[in-house]
């Protein structure tokens, strides 16, 4: 590295990013998390324009009038607007830099899934660089979030993650600095919303958007029947349009419905556990059997999962300290020791990590 080289190392502010379906979430190298949105971009419809990025842009999702629109860049974990991907990217990185205009551009380190293609990667590479950044380093969102937990990734011992954000679930067992058996499908927290939303419509005649169906969620959702009494009976009013009437209407659910209208997500969540299980080599199972299950991101938040994954893996189950942080404060103890980490690192132009053991 040239003298110059290092120097923009010693002076810049280097940038992890969590590049989520329902929130990103932006660590700055010393500083820790300063940004923590939702994934949205208002644009004018005619201008393509942004008008707002994150938290005021999720406002006025599903109330903007027709020359507004709020877009969600990212599905399934993945981008599917890219020029508005790359506009929330530009927006935030500029925010965190704009306090030190005077420092050299920031390397970046982004946190992706790990079933990406490869068009996929190169989007999300391309679009960092191009909102400003430096360097641009891609790391798989499970190793990411492995790291962040504090998990011995170098170590010659297998342990399994559990990643499950709004658009996609990752679980990964790694070993050695590597991701040994791996699987990502695009089933998390946003599915479930949907899940809601058919549920009350077929059951209620109740048609309800996306954040009535987060806010339920998250107020009296579960995953697991036999809770033996530590989550109590939790009932909720759901606020929305009849579909007979075609008047306004609220009706008040239990937890126990919308653990039913979540089941099948929840348990394609599970099944995507143990069928990872049935990939590991016996020896790294063993490992597991000792150290257990790690389970990171907001989904992992909903009240009875980590005991329905205990129960069906028969393996001591972990939530991770900051589940919603673990990716981003992965990327950041990546960022940190950039050179010893570099192996975990992911080749946006060919295959999956740019180490090979």
């Amino acid at each position: 590295m040239s003298l110059l080289g290092s120097m923009m190392g010693v002076f810049s502010r280097d940038i992890g990013i969590d590049l989520g379906t329902a929130n990103t979430l932006v660590l700055v190298r010393g500083k820790g998390i300063v940004i923590n949105e939702p994934s949205v971009v208002a644009i004018d419809a005619k201008t393509k324009k942004p008008l707002a990025v994150g938290s005021d842009a999720k406002r006025m999702v599903g109330r903007t009038p027709a020359n507004i629109v709020a877009v969600r860049p990212l599905k399934d974990g993945v981008i599917s607007d890219f020029d508005v991907t790359e506009l929330m990217l530009h927006h935030f990185i500029r925010k965190v830099h704009e306090k030190f205009a005077i420092v050299p551009k920031p390397r970046v380190v982004v946190g992706i899934p790990s079933g990406v293609t490869e068009v996929e990667r190169r989007a999300v590479h391309d679009a960092a660089i191009n909102a400003g950044a430096r360097e641009a380093h891609l790391i798989e969102e499970p190793m990411a979030a492995a790291i962040g937990s504090g998990l011995p990734i170098t170590e010659p011992a297998g342990c399994m993650i559990v990643d499950i954000g709004g658009g996609t679930t990752e679980v990964a067992v790694i070993s050695l600095g590597g991701i040994v058996v791996s699987r990502s499908i695009r089933i998390a927290g946003d599915e479930m919303d949907e899940n809601i939303v058919a549920y009350m419509r077929q059951r209620h005649n109740l048609l309800i958007g996306d954040r009535m169906a987060e806010e339920v969620k998250i107020a009296a959702g579960n995953a697991y029947y036999a809770l033996n009494g530590e989550y109590p009976e939790q009932r909720v009013l759901v606020r929305g349009r009849d579909l007979v009437t075609g008047l306004p209407s609220q009706i008040e659910v239990t937890g126990d419905e919308i653990r039913e209208a979540i089941q099948v997500s929840v348990n394609q969540i599970v099944d995507a556990v143990t069928d990872t299980i049935e990939e590991t080599p016996p020896e790294l199972v063993a490992d597991m059997m000792v150290r257990g299950i790690t389970l990171a991101g907001g989904g992992s938040l909903l009240p009875g999962l980590a005991d329905l994954v205990a129960q069906r893996t028969k393996m001591q189950v972990h939530l991770a300290e900051d589940p919603l942080g673990c990716v981003v404060r992965g990327t950041g103890k990546v960022l940190n020791e950039l050179e010893v980490l570099r192996k975990v690192l992911v080749d946006p132009h060919g295959g999956r990590p740019l180490y090979r053991r």
